[in-house]
């Protein structure tokens, strides 16, 4: 039996302005093709299909056309709802995708038969026993009572997760000794368990007042496939519980290591093997640090790069200027490279330096963008895409006003 684990796709992401529509299609194109060559009888993707609960029609074309393409293969889909999946969202076309060989869990039932699935070989005979356990919400596992402490709420969620968990694993022993062959036990999961390296694009997941399941409450099942940490690692040195982690990088700080899917091969219920199938870049980026004339250096390496493939740039600036003159500057520099600058901001020192610069200039000193800059740079420590959507839209608006006061003046 042969299985690849996969997680935390993300279609339709909203990247610094940039869509990622190629590189997903690129990436499904590449696992359809992994597929084939592996010879794998499924595919389990643990959680986050789609980057938002509404996703464009792109990133649902992209969903659908991968069923299609890989129900020619003969292998098995398995998909499970992460926290950025809406539940209406997946069970939508659960009804119908069952029809091309997938099964879609996207959220927790009262019958635990609907979550312990039979994974076959791709002659229909049996070959796994999947527990297959979507993100999980509190109000799937527990009720609140009145009166409990923080501690007592966190325990009594760590104690309903569980033994979740330990009754899909009852149930899915039942399963195999019903059908009889020796076959291997697989859960699932699409949570955060203790000791594990997270990136700037995940956001922390807090069930409840759950913000980490302990490694040690998994049943004793032979594999264990997470998602929701985008960087593909082993939990608490084990061998069998894995993230699997994001097939592109979903943020800068995630360029560090290659992205990968993991290759599972099963005799009987004896796990062989798992191998780590790299995935290609299909979108370069990079980041840059340093002063002025450190990056000006750093960008002389993109002066005979592939102009069809612009680089993506994250630029973090060592310098107390403004951040408007930081960005024509940059613009200057980059203008005639294949590169294109997603991110430009200034070191965190020197934001703090600059806010308290700020503290001695009156409002008669600064411009428009000045002023929103400076709001901005309180922020800084928060979300780097939020700011670029803000700095897009702000740009817009005085846009739109100094249209609207030109139209004005020319009428009077």
């Amino acid at each position: 039996m042969r299985l690849i684990h996969t997680s935390d796709w993300h279609l339709g992401q909203y990247f610094f302005t940039k869509s990622r529509a190629a590189e997903h299609q690129a990436f499904l194109r590449w696992l359809t093709e992994q597929v084939e060559i592996h010879q794998a009888d499924a595919v389990i993707v643990a959680g986050d299909i789609f980057d938002t609960g509404s996703p464009p029609s792109y990133a649902r074309e992209l969903y659908n056309r991968f069923v299609v393409e890989l129900q020619h293969t003969g292998c098995q889909l398995v998909v499970l709802a992460g926290n950025h999946d809406s539940v209406a969202t997946l069970n939508e076309s659960k009804e119908l995708l069952s029809c091309l060989n997938t099964r879609v869990i996207a959220t927790v039932g009262e019958d635990l038969s609907e979550q312990v699935l039979e994974l076959n070989h791709r002659d229909g005979s049996p070959g796994a026993v999947l527990c297959a356990i979507p993100f999980l919400r509190p109000r799937d596992l527990i009720a609140s009572q009145a009166g409990q402490s923080g501690s007592d709420k966190q325990l009594a969620l760590q104690e309903a997760i569980a033994a979740h968990y330990d009754a899909l694993y009852k149930a899915a022993q039942a399963k195999r000794d019903q059908l009889g062959v020796p076959l291997p036990i697989i859960a699932t999961g699409h949570l955060t368990t203790v000791g594990v390296s997270t990136s700037d694009s995940v956001r922390d997941i807090y069930i409840g007042t759950l913000d980490a399941f302990p490694a040690q409450a998994f049943p004793p099942v032979d594999y264990v496939a997470l998602g929701h940490i985008h960087r593909a690692q082993c939990v608490a040195k084990t061998h069998h519980i894995r993230y699997s982690g994001s097939p592109i990088a979903l943020s800068f700080d995630e360029l560090g290591k290659a992205k990968s899917v993991f290759l599972l091969d099963f005799t009987g219920a004896t796990l062989n093997s798992i191998d780590t199938l790299e995935i290609p870049v299909f979108q370069p980026m990079q980041m840059i640090k340093g002063s002025l004339a450190e990056i000006e250096k750093q960008l002389m390496q993109f002066t005979d790069g592939d102009a069809t493939k612009p680089v993506w740039l994250d630029i973090e600036v060592a310098t107390q200027d403004y951040l408007s003159d930081i960005q024509r500057r940059i613009q200057t520099l980059t203008a005639e490279l294949p590169v294109e600058v997603v991110l430009l901001r200034r070191s965190k020192e020197q934001r703090i330096n600059s806010i308290e610069q700020q503290e001695k200039e009156t409002l008669s000193e600064l411009s428009v963008s000045d002023v929103f800059e400076r709001r901005l740079s309180l922020e800084a420590d928060a979300d780097e895409q939020r700011q670029a959507r803000m700095r897009t839209l702000f740009a817009q608006v005085v846009d739109e006003v100094t249209s609207g006061h030109h139209a004005e003046d020319a009428a009077q």
